[in-house]
């Protein structure tokens, strides 16, 4: 009986995998990220912001897990992206790996914690007691804050890694070369920004809102990927 046939592999099949992770990644996302906090958080009002999270515990929970699932498929993307692109340049490809999931992963799975720490300073528990209510309150809302500047670090490497990731889609010759300069306005786009909201807090909104609009750019190379790939072309 004859071994059966195999199929080789193809730069198409490379880029569909990575790109439907890619989907994913960005479906899940949005809900820890930017639904979540916005219904929970009153800017300037701990009480406000602890009588939301205690009425909607489970919707911070969602939040939490939203947050973990979402980077952990990020490692899958970046290590999908990198089995699409090293052939092209394995230099950039590395770049992307280190700054797209050995770095940002690990701040954003810490960063967490501070949603954790909220959880636990309105849980209830004994060991609370010593605390007055309006403590509590503001400790809770601390740390939510906190877990908004970690965000905000962690953005920095969502930028980061998109300027190798552009220059790899340039090269790469499997797409259209707006692709990739747009992925790379959209990197700068999360870097400007979050700087802005350290070193020039009052611009931050004005700049926050221009910024969006480069950040879109990562869409259409999210979507190529996914749903057209590379149809083909076929593994050296």
């Amino acid at each position: 009986m004859s071994a059966p046939a195999v199929v080789p592999d193809s730069i198409d099949r490379r880029a569909k995998v990575a790109g439907r992770l890619y989907f994913l990644m960005g479906l899940i996302a949005p809900i820890g990220l930017l639904y979540v906090p916005g219904q929970l958080i009153v800017a300037g009002d701990a009480t406000a912001t602890a009588e939301r999270i205690r009425a909607s515990t489970w919707l911070l929970r969602v939040g939490i897990a939203s947050e973990l699932i979402h980077q952990a498929i990020a490692i899958f993307v970046v290590l999908a992206l990198y089995r699409l692109f090293k052939d092209v340049d394995e230099r950039l490809a590395k770049q992307m790996v280190v700054l797209g999931g050995l770095v940002s992963v690990p701040i954003t799975f810490l960063n967490v914690v501070n949603e954790q720490a909220a959880l636990t300073l309105l849980g209830g528990g004994d060991f609370l007691a010593v605390f007055e209510p309006g403590q509590l309150d503001a400790l809770a809302y601390f740390f939510m804050r906190l877990h908004d500047k970690g965000i905000n670090v962690a953005s920095i490497f969502w930028g980061l890694w998109l300027f190798p990731f552009g220059r790899l889609i340039v090269r790469s010759g499997y797409f259209p070369r707006a692709l990739g300069f747009a992925v790379m306005a959209a990197g700068l786009a999360y870097v400007v920004n979050a700087f802005t909201v350290i070193l020039l807090p009052q611009f931050a909104p004005a700049v926050g809102q221009v910024a969006l609009i480069f950040e879109l750019g990562e869409l259409p190379i999210i979507f190529w990927l996914a749903f057209r790939g590379v149809p083909g072309r076929r593994s050296p």
